[in-house]
């Protein structure tokens, strides 16, 4: 058992070393154009770099990116096809009443890749310059808020459900498909609170058609300046932000994810990334596999706690 052991280790190891021989591709489980798809097209040079080949994005969406995690799964577990994981990969095994792939099973970590912080904000006519004036607001009037997402499911739509969850109120969730038709909604009048990326919100908030109350991360963000976090602003515990990262098939050889952990985390902690991840109001991570597996744990746990406390439902 010994020498079993001892000769796959071996062989694992000397995968490594050859590794990779031949192009990698980043499955990107959402249509060209979205966040997550702009966050993977600037790091696929500086990635190809590191690696010494060619990392190659393919858009598989659908299914609430169910549909390209489950090519990821079904992949052979050699680090040639990348997974990228975000919120909704969290969120989809309480959510969805079925899924082709165990999410803690079928997967194995990489590296957290960037966060995305997000920002809560409302029309000028709502009577509500803080968060716990708005607070205030929905408890006097539960039911007849309304606030409006880039959809079921998504970054947008959980932030404020665990937002409601911890203060107790009772504001109707409007979804649009994308998060351009739901900041338009807002300024228009026709929504009053919005949640959504911060790069959508900064030029209306600077003009005065939204007013920002609060972010959804643990710090302040540097694109809004002055503005409190939610935690800070009056909701202890309160965190939620989008985030990608790079997950493989179970079974990957470990030399192998390490080699893909040293190229990704270099990658991302290039100056160049980094500063042209300021468009999409992405910060850089670069973190170990043990860490991006403990934060799914905890995303995981999250979410299952959010959904079955507000009984969302996506048909």
């Amino acid at each position: 058992m010994a020498l079993l052991s001892a000769l796959c280790f071996h062989a694992a190891s000397a995968a490594a070393q050859g590794f990779p021989a031949r192009p990698v591709r980043v499955i990107v489980p959402f249509a060209p154009g979205g966040a997550t798809d702009v966050v993977f097209r600037l790091l696929a040079p500086k990635l190809s770099e590191n690696l010494g080949q060619q990392a190659l994005v393919e858009n598989r969406p659908g299914g609430g990116s169910t549909i390209g995690m489950d090519i990821v799964a079904k992949s052979a577990p050699d680090g040639y096809t990348l997974g990228v994981a975000n919120l909704s990969f969290a969120v989809n095994p309480s959510l969805l009443p079925k899924l082709p792939y165990d999410t803690e099973r079928d997967f194995a970590p990489v590296s957290l890749v960037t966060i995305v912080p997000l920002g809560i904000s409302v029309h000028p006519s709502v009577p509500a310059r803080s968060v716990k004036e708005l607070i205030a607001l929905a408890k006097a009037k539960p039911g007849s808020l309304h606030y409006a997402s880039s959809g079921n499911g998504s970054a947008t739509h959980m932030a404020t459900e665990l937002f409601k969850t911890l203060t107790g109120t009772d504001i109707v969730h409007v979804p649009y498909s994308g998060g351009g038709p739901a900041v338009l909604a807002v300024i228009g009048g026709q929504v009053p609170i919005y949640t959504g990326s911060i790069p959508s919100q900064v030029q209306h908030i600077k003009s005065g058609r939204l007013v920002a109350l609060a972010v959804t991360s643990s710090k302040p963000d540097p694109a809004l300046p002055g503005i409190p976090t939610v935690a800070e602003a009056g909701v202890p515990g309160y965190e939620a932000v989008e985030w990608q990262g790079v997950v493989v098939p179970s079974g990957t050889p470990g030399p192998v994810i390490d080699r893909l952990n040293r190229a990704i985390v270099e990658s991302v902690k290039a100056p160049e990334f980094n500063e042209r991840l300021a468009g999409v109001g992405a910060h850089a991570v670069g973190s170990t596999a043990a860490e991006l597996g403990d934060y799914i744990k905890k995303e995981l746990a999250t979410w299952s706690k959010v959904i079955k406390a507000t009984g969302i439902k996506v048909d």
